[in-house]
């Protein structure tokens, strides 16, 4: 007995049922619908990609062609090295690096190690992390210049806290900011109490990633809280605090702010006079743009070139 025949109307409706055999959708449609569900990210993306071309490389790429010209009534002209030549003759050139170069190792001095100790205490307290984390990024919160200015108060010679403190033990009063020994140290300290707040945040971020486990092990072995923190928690956290140590170089080899509120930029005998304090004396008070951005394009080869030794030094050492 033969099988049934299907029907024309069941044929039909079995050919249509069978999926159709096409190869893959066309390069330029998938691509269309990929781009339409992602109109949105490519658009932030473009802005976020202009906003930093206009912002960040159009300076650069501006100021490298400043440091090659000189601007007279409008008119702009090629001088060559002429604006290089300008900024090391100038007296005020080696004492601008000598007194970053001061600022920067005392800031790593204080400003490196005392967050990182401030993180190591909150970390070992059992009540009121949230509270003092709080109070220890809280001068992070304030404005840049009220910051500066509270100092200025507090190192004021004729009412100034730090001298009523001294003068109440005993001690000397001292010229914080108009003695040229400790102009320097007293612009250090206001920028670490200014600046400490985010950076204890992330080491105690660190710290709290280090297994417990480790510090155990450490104690059965007869470690004490030093060898702990030698041993176990520099080790822990080397990647952060190279990071950080590179941060922080690159932040105070830029130090504008706290120098040109505290003693007025140049400071007794030019005691505070950073770099890029004289890269503002020369756009700003000389009408120089070009030596100003001589000066700048030498801040940012020697930047540049620090961050490419550093980072093949870290590659060095991991491998």
């Amino acid at each position: 007995m033969s099988a049934p025949s299907l029907t024309p109307s069941k044929a039909a409706r079995a050919r249509h049922a069978q999926p159709p055999v096409d190869g893959p959708p066309p390069r330029g449609r998938f691509f269309g619908r990929s781009l339409k569900r992602n109109l949105t990210a490519h658009g932030f993306l473009i802005g976020a990609v202009l906003c930093f071309a206009f912002f960040s490389w159009y300076p650069m790429v501006r100021e490298f062609l400043l440091a090659f010209q000189k601007t007279d009534q409008g008119e702009v002209s090629w001088v060559g090295l002429d604006n290089l030549r300008t900024v090391f003759n100038d007296p005020a050139f080696w004492q601008a690096w000598r007194n970053t170069l001061l600022f920067t190792v005392l800031a790593l001095v204080l400003g490196f190690a005392v967050p990182f100790v401030v993180a190591l205490v909150i970390n070992e307290l059992r009540h009121g992390k949230g509270y003092l984390r709080l109070l220890v990024y809280l001068p992070v919160m304030l404005p840049p210049v009220a910051a500066v200015l509270l100092f200025k108060y507090l190192y004021d010679p004729g009412y100034g806290l730090l001298n009523e403190l001294l003068g109440s033990v005993g001690l000397p009063e001292q010229q914080w900011l108009q003695d040229p020994d400790l102009s320097m140290l007293s612009v250090v300290i206001a920028s670490t109490w200014m600046n400490m707040g985010g950076a204890a945040l992330i080491y105690l971020a660190a710290l709290q990633g280090i297994p417990g486990e480790l510090y155990e092990a450490a104690e059965l072995d007869g470690a004490g809280l030093l060898r702990k923190v030698w041993h176990v928690t520099i080790p822990q956290t080397r990647l952060i605090l190279s990071l950080m140590l590179l941060m922080q170089i690159i932040a105070t080899m830029q130090v504008f702010v706290e120098p040109f509120l505290l003693t007025g930029g140049a400071g007794p005998e030019g005691s505070t006079t950073t770099v890029v304090y004289l890269i503002y004396q020369y756009a700003f008070n000389f009408n120089n743009y070009g030596a100003a951005a001589a000066l700048g394009l030498l801040l940012l080869v020697l930047l540049a070139g620090f961050s490419a030794a550093y980072v093949k030094l870290n590659r060095a050492e991991d491998e």
